[in-house]
């Protein structure tokens, strides 16, 4: 194989990386995945994306530190580098899995929001559809996939913006509906649902969250990475909170949050409330292409992980592989096989695939954020300069992002609502660490008794 069909190309601009961050967290889990921590905790579902927001910045913050510490190291390699190699191959594994699992959601639900104009049409049949557009759109040049991600990610910022504008408006009675601030606190209080509520839809918050950490991914197809990541990390982190939080304040304020759909989203439902001549088509589509952007950038993310695991001897040699442009044309392959087998559980299961679906990526993305930040703890002794960025009250902030994420995740696998996705995450957690025990013992000869 030759050399120069092995690397990826750094073929994605500082605009580019920040939206596919954005796009990767801005999808089903807020378009969407709303209606369903609006109806598990009503209004305080909103302290659930402020604490969600505050563990993603010490994430992050983690992530760009040691992004300028270890220039051109994505996270899989800076997880290697500070636990080896077993604990690298199950974590990004994990990630791919988790990867794999969002974009089956993202292409069920564009396919559901396909469903609003074609109600006759399975919904199958539309995921294909979705697939298709998305997996096309893969196999250009980096550049290209990220200069259209920054489109799609633009449309999707474009709208929230539009959204808070109207929401404003109805919410100052400029449109007749029955918003009201009193919807914060009527129809069972500020917590309808308890303090539990709140805390078991901080689950699907994370699952929406999830995404941040491909600004991680990028990192070795990013012009002068070291320079522009904290930049990129800081401003993403900001702007993920403001494009959460306040659009569900206004879905709480213009609806009551017991009166919200499950069937279609929240945001569709506010704008038909406007009363403007097709408001909710457009919004409509606009939900279309932000979960499709969504998925586009999940098959990128499992693209690159496979790369980085193949290099490190945790995946086969064939995910090596890459066209002239730099397009890991084998990595695509095996995502769109699983995409194949996603569609065909929504096949099987229209109804449900969704909301069990969602519950997995959650349980991923906080094993994933744990090991960021323990990885920062680890390699901070052997940074060989004081890097540009760095995380502030460290050790503690670092500590109490641990610490939380590991609460929430022993919350998440003793609750009884997500019996489904915790035995399938577990299963899955149990696989992983089998056979990274039989691919080290694989690679013993190859690899030198340090890497471990």
């Amino acid at each position: 194989m030759e050399k120069t069909h092995q690397d990826l190309k750094k073929g994605l601009l500082p605009r580019h990386v920040q939206f596919i961050a954005l796009a990767g967290m801005i999808g089903t889990g807020i378009f969407k995945g709303s209606s369903d921590t609006l109806n598990m905790a009503g209004p305080s579902v909103v302290i659930a994306y402020l604490i969600g927001g505050l563990l993603l910045f010490i994430v992050m913050a983690a992530l760009g530190e040691m992004a300028t510490a270890f220039p051109n190291m994505n996270v899989q390699h800076l997880i290697n580098k500070a636990f080896g190699f077993q604990l690298s191959f199950i974590v990004g594994w994990l990630y791919w899995f988790n990867w794999i699992i969002v974009i089956i959601v993202e292409i069920v639900a564009a396919g559901s929001f396909l469903q609003y104009w074609f109600p006759t049409v399975p919904l199958w049949l539309l995921s294909i559809l979705c697939a298709s557009v998305i997996i096309g759109i893969n196999l250009f040049q980096v550049k290209y996939y990220g200069e259209l991600e920054f489109w799609f990610a633009g449309i999707k910022i474009i709208t929230l913006i539009a959204f808070i504008i109207l929401g404003a408006l109805i919410m100052l009675g400029l449109f007749p509906s029955s918003a009201s601030f009193s919807n914060y606190t009527e129809h069972g209080g500020f917590f309808p649902k308890g303090i539990d509520g709140m805390l078991s839809a901080l689950l699907v918050v994370m699952f929406s969250y999830g995404g941040a950490e491909l600004i991680g991914v990028a990192v070795t197809e990013t012009k002068d990475s070291q320079r522009v990541i904290p930049k990129i990390i800081k401003g993403t982190v900001w702007r993920v909170i403001l494009f959460y939080v306040l659009p569900i304040l206004i879905i709480c304020g213009v609806i009551p949050w017991n009166q919200v759909s499950t069937q279609v989203s929240p945001f569709v439902q506010v704008f038909g409330l406007s009363g403007l001549p097709g408001a909710a088509d457009i919004m409509n589509f606009v939900l279309l292409t932000a979960v499709l952007s969504a998925a586009n950038s999940g098959i990128y993310a499992t693209s690159r992980t496979l790369f980085t695991l193949s290099q490190n001897r945790e995946a086969p040699k064939a995910f090596l592989k890459t066209t002239k442009k730099g397009i890991p044309l084998n990595g695509i392959f095996l995502t769109t096989l699983c995409i194949l087998a996603g569609v065909f559980l929504s096949y099987l299961y229209p109804d449900l695939i969704l909301s069990y679906l969602m519950a997995i990526p959650g349980f991923t993305v906080l094993l994933l954020w744990i090991s960021i930040c323990s990885a920062q703890l680890k390699l901070r002794k052997q940074y060989t300069g004081k890097p540009g960025f760095r995380v502030k009250w460290y050790p503690y902030t670092t500590i109490l992002a641990i610490t939380a994420l590991s609460i929430i995740f022993l919350a998440f696998l003793f609750n009884k609502q997500n019996f489904i996705g915790t035995t399938v995450c577990l299963v899955t957690l149990v696989i992983f660490i089998l056979l990274s025990f039989i691919v080290k013992q694989k690679n013993r000869n190859i690899i030198p008794p340090e890497f471990y």
